[in-house]
């Protein structure tokens, strides 16, 4: 299957999950209730989960138009926690646009996000599958993953260090949960054998921290115009990215007494020209350190991980485009 055939269907997969996502909602009243959930789910996005959950319902021999409802449901699961998060940091813009506890309010951005969760569980459970029990089951599990992601990320931001164990355990929940839980339900749902569960679940897996590393390191290296945010934001906040966390492992000397004084940096504020200034400094002596390299060379680790856990399935289109999502991925620039 060539790069631009790929390129083709993962945009034809795009196009029929927004149409599905602008069906669901279909309700006028409460009115800014449901305003503000349609204005979540119209929001671009990549929509890597929802694909990745159809493109493993193929894989294993299943039937994309099976997948369909899975596949929007675990894309609202992903909306509800960005909703939620943008509320826990006062985030006044996602994706270029106003968040919605800033277009509407702090009480109605609650009430959207625990709306479109109600309306996920509503569309999974529609799922043609003779596996609906187990779907519930595993997408409960992650929902509450999530959760226990989240908690564990601000209990971390008031520990000035942590283990590159425990940083791996709150990104696996956090942000590796919705990833690999996307291709472990699509296996369920397209009636995938064990062995292709348990594979599928694998490669989601080391996506997700492949995923979630290249994310920690496009904020010091991406281009902040394709980026579409400030470059160093996680340096200014003091987050206990995969970058940091390293650096605190690694370094000595007056390399780590930089590194620590971040950990103290939450909530406070600098002139915008001492914080281009910080960003450069602690940018530089991650270079110096070998910090960035150790991130790619993870990313690469973890990418390689997730492609080998592919080839216990038949080769397919779907199984093809999968590989390419890894790598699409692991490549991203913004």
């Amino acid at each position: 299957m060539s790069t631009g055939r790929i390129e083709r269907r993962y945009d034809h997969l795009r196009a029929l999950i927004d149409g599905k996502l602008a069906s669901i909602i279909r309700a006028r009243e409460p009115r800014d209730l449901m305003e503000g959930s349609r204005y979540v789910m119209n929001a671009p996005g990549k929509r890597i989960r929802s694909t990745l959950l159809i493109l493993s319902c193929e894989a294993v021999g299943g039937q994309m138009k099976n997948a369909l409802n899975a596949a929007a449901a675990i894309e609202m699961l992903h909306n509800f926690t960005l909703v939620h998060d943008d509320v826990m940091d006062n985030a006044p813009s996602r994706r270029g646009r106003p968040t919605v506890h800033t277009k509407w309010d702090l009480n109605n951005a609650i009430l959207v996000g625990d709306v479109i969760l109600g309306f996920a569980y509503h569309t999974l459970l529609q799922s043609r599958t003779s596996n609906i029990r187990r779907a519930a089951r595993l997408f409960t599990e992650s929902f509450v993953a999530v959760c226990e992601g989240q908690a564990l990320d601000v209990e971390y931001e008031r520990r000035p260090f942590i283990s590159v164990r425990e940083y791996y355990r709150m990104v696996g929940k956090k942000t590796g949960t919705l990833i690999a839980t996307s291709a472990e339900l699509g296996a369920i749902v397209g009636n995938g054998t064990p062995g292709q569960i348990t594979a599928l679940r694998t490669f989601g897996k080391h996506i997700g921290r492949a995923f979630q590393i290249q994310d920690d390191l496009l904020d010091v290296v991406a281009d902040e115009d394709r980026l579409g945010k400030k470059i160093g934001g996680d340096i200014l906040e003091g987050k206990k990215t995969f970058l940091l966390v390293k650096a605190l492992k690694r370094a000595r000397g007056k390399d780590n007494d930089l590194f620590r004084s971040l950990t103290a940096r939450r909530g406070r504020s600098m002139p915008p020209e001492e914080q281009r200034a910080l960003v450069k400094r602690v940018t530089s002596r991650y270079e110096m350190c070998g910090i960035i390299e150790a991130a790619r060379r993870q990313i690469r680790h973890e990418t390689a991980a997730a492609i080998r856990a592919l080839r216990v399935l038949p080769s397919s289109n779907a199984q093809a485009m999968l590989q390419w999502i890894a790598t699409m991925l692991a490549e991203r620039t913004h």
